[in-house]
């Protein structure tokens, strides 16, 4: 009968989850976190914030490591290159940056009219595409530092696709759209239904998780780029969504202080993580899926790790 079957497959999955607890607050931005992300071996994470400041970080621990701070605004993202090398910054003071880990030092600036909203570094590190407040999406080329590719569109957030073809943006205009790197031409829209707030594509490149600023997580087909599945729980807007290494779980966080994991198979949340005072801005989960890092407007960052 069906609905043993649908019985037997939610106590294996539950029997499979992965619950995590807090393993470290962590103090030293001085203004709201906008974004953490880890090093792609796992044993530093980068933040940036309201305060002008990169700051990165060393896990074990929790201490800082380095800090930038040739930002003369709120920094709205940082991510480390591919091979751990590099930072690449974006701020609201028009500039992409870009620093030599090693050397400890600014190598680039790249700018925009306006304040940078988002930016982001192509898989293979060769290419960065950003969003700003001048209504533009532009497209990078990391050794030279010149642009390759403007598009007239205002978006919120932009992110690249796991093979780097195609990048992702999401806008207020209530659209999803996926766009060709190489010609810069659209490729297709997804309607969300509320202002588009980020999206992003599953490791596997078969799906894409969106957030709005509503309180649902939509959960997208990428070959059918139908919507596939709702994930409900939040109870305020959700600011970032995204897929854990396996592609098979979502981890959110939301302006209702939590942090929240999905099965996608299940379409049910599978815990609530609470320990932020204010908004939870950002998060991302360790190249092993065993950390969760997490940013908020109380100014602290946060390590879940599983048990």
């Amino acid at each position: 009968m069906s609905w043993i079957t649908d019985l037997s497959t939610l106590i294996s999955r539950y029997v499979l989850v992965r619950y995590f607890k807090s393993l470290k607050v962590i103090q030293g931005h001085t203004d709201y976190v906008n974004s953490v992300k880890f090093s792609p071996d796992g044993c530093k994470f980068v933040s940036s914030s309201n305060d002008k400041t990169v700051i990165i970080w060393d896990v074990a621990s929790g201490k800082q490591i380095q800090i930038l701070n040739s930002h003369s605004k709120a920094v709205k993202y940082a991510q480390f290159s591919p091979d751990g090398n590099m930072i690449m910054s974006c701020s609201m003071d028009k500039t992409i940056r870009l620093w030599d880990v090693k050397l400890e030092k600014e190598i680039k600036i790249l700018q925009h009219e306006r304040g940078v909203r988002s930016a982001h570094l192509s898989p293979d590190g060769t290419t960065i595409v950003s969003s700003s407040c001048d209504k533009t999406i532009q497209l990078w080329d990391v050794h030279s530092g010149n642009m390759a590719k403007k598009i007239s569109y205002n978006a919120n957030n932009v992110r690249f696709s796991p093979d780097g073809k195609k990048f992702i943006s999401s806008s207020d205009d209530n659209y999803i759209i996926l766009w060709n790197v190489q010609t810069g031409e659209l490729i297709t829209s997804l309607v969300q239904h509320a202002s588009a707030i980020r999206a992003q594509f599953s490791h596997d490149s078969q799906y894409i998780v969106s957030c709005s600023g509503g309180n649902i997580i939509r959960i997208w087909d990428v070959d059918t780029r139908k919507e596939i599945k709702k994930l409900k729980g939040h109870k305020d807007k959700v600011a970032d969504a995204i897929f854990f290494p396996d592609s098979q779980t979502i981890v959110s966080c939301s302006d209702d202080k939590t942090i929240r994991l999905w099965d996608l198979q299940l379409g049910i949340g599978m815990q609530k993580l609470i320990g932020h005072t204010d908004y939870v801005t950002d998060v991302d989960v360790s190249p092993d899926g065993n950390t969760i890092v997490s940013a908020s407007n109380d100014k602290t960052i946060q390590l879940w790790r599983i048990f």
